[in-house]
């Protein structure tokens, strides 16, 4: 397993539950500490949990995979146009649509869309690319997901660990609020496609669950972009997400009205339409 840096900024976070990546303060334990079984253990757990969370891929697949599983059909033009990929030029907007496209290329592999999946790792590592991380992926990483096209579980693992080296590279360097707006824009992408694949969702009580099983980890995610509210592109894109986080945390016992539903579909879409348009 990798060793990941562990900030000493988020120890309070740890704490209580949340992962470990930092905007700076970028620390590895010392050789002795690292013997000790019981920080070996804890730094196991944490690598676990950043598998599961904070590196973005795994979430848009759990989310995409459950559309699938209750029959969702795929909608290629929920997703973010790849022609849209020369539209961003800051760094902010091209970390957001770094997520976006994440999202996306989970959301066509998930459905055994072919073309599409080459299409946004294509555009994908574009971003990489213009995000000056480029070594931290293959160069041949197009080549070798056309190589697995017909072997979901072995495409599904090169692509998660392709996006894992890449947000795991920008927190090494000293960019965890570039890695934070990667995180962001995959949540918003996937939570906007859940939203959007049919005008129905608060009648299907799957697609209801889904959106709920959002929750938790918006919670996460503003917890850890709380520790980067200094960096001016991370609080911009904090603020855009309040209505949602208010609106989620407003529901009580798990029990979402129609009205509920409707704004947080609403609100989704004014966040994701600022990010890729």
């Amino acid at each position: 397993m990798r060793k990941l840096f562990q900030p000493k900024s988020m120890v309070a976070l740890l704490g209580a539950g949340l992962m470990l990546f930092s905007a700076c303060n970028l620390n590895r334990k010392s050789s002795g500490e690292q013997n000790d079984a019981g920080e070996k253990l804890e730094k196991a757990r944490v690598e676990e949990d950043v598998r599961e969370f904070v590196y973005p891929l795994p979430t848009s697949f759990e989310v995409t995979e459950m559309l699938n599983r209750v029959g969702a059909s795929y909608i290629l033009t929920l997703s973010n146009p790849v022609s849209n990929v020369e539209r961003y030029l800051t760094e902010k907007s091209k970390a957001l649509n770094l997520g976006v496209y994440s999202a996306d290329l989970s959301y066509a592999s998930t459905y055994n869309q072919k073309q599409a999946t080459i299409d946004y790792m294509d555009v994908s590592k574009k971003l990489i690319d213009a995000l000056n991380v480029s070594a931290a992926i293959s160069p041949d990483i197009l080549d070798q997901i056309e190589a697995r096209q017909d072997n979901k579980d072995e495409l599904v693992d090169l692509i998660t660990n392709t996006f894992f080296d890449t947000y795991e590279f920008l927190n090494q360097a000293d960019r965890g609020a570039v890695s934070m707006l990667v995180l962001a824009g995959s949540w918003v992408e996937a939570l906007y496609i859940v939203t959007h694949i049919t005008e129905d969702t608060f009648k299907n009580k799957e697609m209801v669950a889904i959106v709920m099983n959002q929750k938790a980890s918006l919670n996460t995610l503003m917890g850890l972009m709380e520790v980067a509210k200094d960096n001016p592109a991370v609080a911009d894109v904090m603020n855009d997400l309040q209505p949602l986080y208010s609106i989620y945390n407003s529901i009580e016992d798990g029990s979402i009205t129609e009205t509920q539903m409707s704004r947080i579909t609403e609100e989704v879409y004014k966040v994701r339409t600022k990010i890729v348009e």
